[in-house]
Formats: structure tokens, sequence, C-alpha cells
């Protein structure tokens, strides 16, 4: 029987659509984010698009609780996120995947997998979850006790990845997947995401390989100087002409 890694972690969790309303975000007195309104539907794929400073990751980190909005709103069903703390939000279900991996690299494969279920007081419900990651991603089950910082870059990442899963997510924040990873291993890590969607997660993913994204997608915002410039379905806007000249080239 195939172990599933999606079972509630909390009580008390986030379900339904994630609404993100009239947000505006500084940092000092410079804006982040100006007037952004998302939604993410349960059981999707949502892409979000842009450039470097678009604010993209200051999205994501604003939805984990990192950062917080000076005006504006985010609700994730009947819950409202707007001004929760970042533990309660992962006891919610909305774990977070941030840019860079950061992985625990003097640690093994299994001890980093076993941290993604720190708010989890079960230890055989954990190491079930490792289980069924390593059912996944049968890669980390070979690599299991090897420290993380000796693999490569896509085999970090699918660790990044496994470690967030052993949360339990309902909805999964990625930032930048893709980064710095050879065109076959970003490949296997779309898929990844695609399989991790099939099986009941909720994904909102934030890419600058605007191609590999919109692939697996079923829609897509992108972002410019912190606000919404174009959205829709995923397929519409790989046909965009903006969005070709600007992310996909010829």
């Amino acid at each position: 029987m195939r172990l599933k890694f999606w079972r509630p972690a909390v009580r008390e969790r986030g379900r339904g659509d994630v609404v993100v309303d009239g947000v505006d975000l500084f940092y000092s007195r410079v804006q982040a984010l100006r007037e952004l309104s998302i939604t993410v539907h349960e059981g999707e794929i949502v892409a979000i698009l842009g450039n470097n400073g678009a604010g993209k990751s200051t999205t994501l980190n604003m939805l984990s609780g990192i950062v917080r909005p000076r005006l504006g709103t985010v609700q994730w069903g009947e819950v409202d996120l707007t001004k929760e703390a970042p533990w309660r939000i992962v006891g919610r279900g909305l774990v977070h995947v941030p840019e860079g991996r950061r992985i625990f690299s003097t640690m093994t494969v299994h001890e980093n997998l076993q941290l993604g279920g720190y708010l989890e007081p079960s230890r055989e419900t954990v190491e079930e979850r490792v289980a069924a990651v390593y059912d996944l991603m049968p890669r980390l089950q070979e690599r299991r006790d090897q420290q993380g910082g000796t693999m490569s870059g896509g085999e970090q990442q699918m660790l990044a990845i496994g470690r967030a899963l052993v949360a339990s997510p309902s909805l999964l924040l990625l930032d930048e997947p893709s980064m710095g990873l050879a065109p076959l291993i970003v490949a296997q890590v779309m898929a990844t995401i695609r399989e991790v969607n099939a099986r009941g997660t909720t994904v909102l993913l934030v890419e600058q390989n605007a191609r590999a994204a919109l692939k697996i997608a079923d829609r897509a915002y992108v972002l410019e100087s912190g606000a919404v410039t174009i959205s829709g379905p995923a397929t519409d806007l790989a046909r965009d002409p903006r969005v070709i000249d600007a992310y996909l080239g010829a």
C-alpha cells in the first residue's frame, strides 16, 4: 500500500482557496507589492512569473508570514493569514520551500527529512511521511545516509521539496526550484511537482523559467514592480505575445 504524506499534521488547518486582496507591502520606504490581488484555487498549480525584483519572492514570504503587508488581506478559506505567525501558518498546512534550497548541509538526507516533521508529535507519523517521500523520490532513499551538502544541486532541490512534504502541506510554496539546474534535471523537478499536485497538494510556484512553469501550471500571473500585469490560464499566457517577448523568446 502506498503511503500518503498529505494527512493533516494539526487539527486546525487552512482549506479552500487562497485569496490575496489589495496587498501593499513595504521594506522600509521601498514598496515591494502594489495592490496585489491573486487567487490560488484549491487543487491548482499556479505560477508567478516576472523578472528579478518584480515581487515574486516577496509574495511567497508574505504568504508564509515572514513579512507582513501594510494594507490588504490574505485569506485561506475561512482562515485569515494576514497577521498569523509563521509557525502557525506551517501548522495550518502552508509550507514554503525558499529560493536556494537551504538544506542542512552537514546533516544526512534522512535527518533533513525528519526535520520537516518538527510540528508533528508522533515520531511514527513522521517516519511514515519520510517513507512516502522515499517512495516518491527513490534517489533520496539511495542517499539517505549521505550529508546533504555533498549531493548535486538537483538532489538538494529534491531534498528541500521532500522535507517540505514531511510537514504534510495542503499548500506548497516553491521559490525558483529550477534555479541553477541542467535542463534534464529541471524536467525531473517539474515532473515531481506535477506528481505532488496530483496526489492532492495545491502548489504556488515562483519561476524565472517561464517555459517550464507554464507547461505544468493551470494558471499564471506576471508581476512587474510588485503588481499583476498579466494573468490567465497558463496555456493562454504561453501564447501571449507579451509573455513570449519578455520571457519565452522566439
